[in-house]
């Protein structure tokens, strides 16, 4: 059985049991737009603000739940899933097989990467069609930020997965982790209310760069290249020691 085979089968099972965790879909696909719904409900969030630039509370919330979705995927159940495995002794079962370690994080990494993707988009369709949020100006910018950001969530996650012996360490880590990644995503206070010193810091996470990418290519810039180039840095850095740390045991 060639590697290309046995790749694709790991995939495919990966997919199929994801569709069974009713869990994972919602806190994934559905609660960042649920959010996004509630907070829209709210008549001042519609107002316009001289203090935002011209802008509706709304509008940069949108953003937020883009990356709301990925940051529970990366950071919550992904890695709940791989120790979970490792803790049942799945993973020491698939060490005596062809299955490459890296094969099992890469199909994890796409199916949880696929749902954040899905989450995004879902959230920037509610934010149009339901509170008139324009779509981003910069569509191709916005996309390039969109997938670095993913994949800086999915290498995080995967750190935290390779660090965890069992999934209450893996629980454990992940709020540790949880909590700020959505402080700097800005969930309870916008990247652009925040003081400047503080969103000069915040900019140099991984989520609060990719907020700041987000928010220019909304706004029809391209994203600041010094942004990009700190989601591209983590996600180089964090895959690199995922892969070095992951063990089957």
């Amino acid at each position: 059985m060639t590697t290309a085979v046995v790749d694709t089968a790991v995939l495919k099972t990966e997919i199929r049991l994801f569709r069974r965790e009713p869990g994972s879909l919602f806190w994934i696909l559905g609660f960042p737009t649920l959010l996004l719904v509630i907070l829209g409900s709210i008549p001042s969030f519609r107002d316009h603000e001289a203090d935002l630039g011209g802008l509706r509370t709304i509008d940069i919330y949108v953003p937020v739940a883009v990356l709301l979705g990925m940051i529970v995927g990366g950071l919550q159940s992904m890695p709940q899933t791989l120790t979970g495995y490792r803790e049942r002794g799945i993973l020491r079962r698939m060490s005596t097989t062809p299955v490459r370690p890296v094969a099992l994080l890469s199909a994890q990494m796409l199916v949880y990467g696929g749902a954040a993707l899905a989450s995004a988009l879902l959230a920037l369709a509610v934010g149009r069609y339901a509170f008139d949020v324009r779509l981003p100006k910069q569509p191709f910018g916005y996309a390039v930020a969109l997938v670095l950001a993913i994949l800086a969530a999915l290498a995080l996650g995967a750190v935290v997965s390779a660090l965890s012996r069992t999934t209450k360490i893996a629980g454990a880590i992940g709020s540790a982790v949880f909590f700020p990644a959505m402080f700097c995503a800005g969930v309870w206070a916008p990247v652009q209310t925040m003081p400047d010193l503080l969103a000069r810091c915040v900019g140099y996470t991984p989520f609060g760069a990719a907020a700041e990418a987000l928010n220019q290519a909304a706004a029809g810039h391209w994203p600041g290249w010094g942004h990009l180039g700190v989601l591209a840095m983590w996600t180089l850095l964090l895959t690199g020691a995922a892969s070095r740390w992951f063990r089957w045991e």
